[in-house]
């Protein structure tokens, strides 16, 4: 992915709280947790307006600093050392590279990824499946969107998900339910456009 052009649209973040639902589990002093870019923002309102009722987005977690993207790509490496200690560095750095970004393609450091769930109107999450940011390895591949082995609810409510988000023009990375984005490489990628508009930003 670091072959596509980045055409920075210079598009300002924006601060979800107010406009969608956000849980604080990952909130930071900065509130970065809680901004997306407009357009990102824009169109998970879309998607929210898309649900059926008793059905809300929330959002986990937005834009993320660089150096939280770089050190929860690191700490992931490292846990995939202990518990595969027969792989080399370049497949730890590949396999750790299917479920947190590396820096330079880094959707959420551009403000362009969100990580989300749903819940209903008492602000009870709905069964997804897995928590939020569980890896294949803890959640014995149940993270990965498409998985079969999680209850009828749970694949229910990624089927509504999806299709309001996909109908709002946000993609889904196949290896994590709760990653969707809009704008950024991986966006323009399956998306088969020329470049992506949203590169790195700081808050």
């Amino acid at each position: 992915m670091t072959s596509i052009p980045v055409r920075e649209s210079g598009e300002p973040l924006a601060d979800v709280r107010g406009r969608l639902r956000v849980d604080s589990r990952l909130a930071d002093p900065e509130g970065a947790y809680a901004r997306l870019r407009q357009g990102v923002l824009a169109r998970l309102e879309d998607a929210q307006s898309r649900l059926p009722g008793g059905f809300h987005i929330v959002v986990v977690e937005g834009y993320r600093p660089v150096a939280l993207q770089r050190r929860y790509f690191e700490d992931y490496k490292a846990e995939l050392r202990v518990t595969f200690p027969e792989m080399s560095e370049e497949e730890v750095h590949v396999a750790a590279s299917r479920y947190v970004s590396p820096i330079e393609v880094a959707p959420h450091t551009a403000g362009a990824a969100v990580d989300l769930t749903m819940c209903d109107d008492d602000g009870a999450e709905f069964d997804m499946g897995t928590a939020v940011n569980a890896n294949p390895e803890q959640s014995d591949g149940a993270c990965y969107t498409a998985a079969t082995g999680i209850s009828p609810d749970a694949r229910q409510n990624r089927k509504v998900l999806g299709v309001a988000l996909e109908a709002a023009g946000l993609v889904n990375y196949p290896t994590e339910w709760w990653h969707w984005s809009y704008g950024d490489r991986y966006w323009a990628m399956t998306r088969r456009a020329g470049a992506a508009i949203y590169g790195p930003v700081i808050l």
